[in-house]
């Protein structure tokens, strides 16, 4: 009867060992690298662009915010009309094991006053937040990068239209550069 019990306690053990694999496999959802860059002028936001990494389920980022920031908005470069427009967003996907970027020339952050002390710090703590988990919110500390000398393609995203976003649609409308 004790090899039995041996045996049994072995194969449950190892049946364990391969359910806790299947577990580790699966990342978790995760803002993994992001920056702002500062404006040449300080009337002017600031913008950040950022990487998220999906986890098992996919998930909407919601809203990004900053307390040592007067205001933070999501933004979508797009081009209507052979004209490159600036829009809010109201949300953005990301797949599951997939990736949600903001980068340059597409999906970007607006960041308005930011704190003096956090451009010292050269860093400005934000909260990502996703509707998961009774809108789970991920802190990640977004690196403050001075404006560059030279940069090929320059937005005025000042002249645009910055106004409230209107609930319930992925890009609000009427926000068109002026």
């Amino acid at each position: 009867m004790k090899p039995f019990a041996i045996l049994a306690l072995a194969a449950t053990a190892l049946t364990l060992t391969s359910c806790g694999d299947n577990l580790v496999a699966a990342k978790p959802l995760n803002v993994v690298s992001g920056h702002i860059v500062m404006s040449a002028t300080p009337d002017r936001p600031a913008v950040g662009y950022f990487r998220v990494q999906g986890g098992p389920q996919p998930v909407q980022l919601v809203a990004v915010t900053a307390d040592l920031a007067q205001r933070v908005e999501m933004h979508e470069s797009v081009k209507e009309n052979g004209v490159v427009t600036m829009k809010p967003l109201l949300r953005a996907g990301v797949p599951a094991e997939g990736e949600l970027v903001f980068k340059q020339g597409g999906k970007h952050l607006m960041i308005w006053g930011i704190n003096g002390a956090a451009v010292r710090a050269g860093k400005l703590p934000m909260a990502f937040v996703f509707t998961n988990n009774n809108n789970e919110r991920i802190l990640f500390d977004m690196v403050i990068k001075q404006p560059e000398a030279t940069a090929t393609i320059r937005m005025d995203h000042g002249a645009m239209d910055h106004g409230s976003t209107e609930q319930g649609a992925e890009t609000a409308p009427d926000a068109t550069k002026k």
